[in-house]
């Protein structure tokens, strides 16, 4: 794994873009679109992002060029859009692994790690086909390894939230309260 780099400013919480992280099917976009809306951002996802800059989807981007050339264009990415103004940005389920996009995010953002058990995210990926990651012979076994590798690193996240199954709302409203606590909105901002 490569060395994280070291963060150079320090950015109160309540100037930080807010970054979801966590595995595919946890509803990043799903929630990120909202919690945007909610808090009067704008909303990024980085998929779309990426996708625009190359011209292409991500699963051709994988077939194309392979999983490191993504996680490069990846990285440089997230990279610019952290350097932007705030907003709501939503990560690939792979982004937090990358120890520079994760110095990026510490230095820039305030992390919030979306956790779901592997079932949950199972039935949720099930229903969608474009996971080049899933194309495999036992798509569960595949999710339950990204799961022990990628939960210890998502950890780091500055903070967690559960997301269950039922309605992404409940998701949105515990990380405003979770923001409120960290002083990233104001704790009486009408959300």
């Amino acid at each position: 794994m490569e060395p994280e780099p070291a963060p150079e400013e320090n950015l109160p919480p309540n100037q930080r873009t807010i970054v979801l992280v966590g595995l595919m099917g946890v509803g990043k976009t799903t929630v990120g679109r909202r919690l945007a809306a909610l808090l009067h951002l704008p909303f990024r996802d980085a998929d779309h992002e990426i996708e625009e800059a190359a011209g292409c989807t991500i699963p051709e981007i994988f077939e194309r060029y392979g999983e490191p050339s993504f996680r490069d264009g990846e990285r440089r990415v997230i990279a610019r859009l952290l350097e932007g103004p705030r907003h709501v940005l939503a990560t690939g389920g792979g982004a937090f692994m990358n120890a520079h996009t994760r110095a990026a995010i510490k230095e820039r953002g305030l992390s919030i790690w979306l956790r779901a058990d592997v079932d949950l995210l199972m039935d949720r990926v099930a229903r969608k086909g474009n996971r080049p990651l899933l194309k495999t012979a036992d798509p569960r076994a595949t999710m339950m390894k990204l799961a022990a590798e990628r939960y210890p690193v998502y950890a780091e996240a500055d903070l967690t939230i559960e997301s269950r199954d039922g309605p992404h709302d409940r998701v949105v409203r515990a990380i405003i309260q979770a923001l409120k606590d960290n002083g990233a909105i104001p704790p009486d901002a009408k959300v």
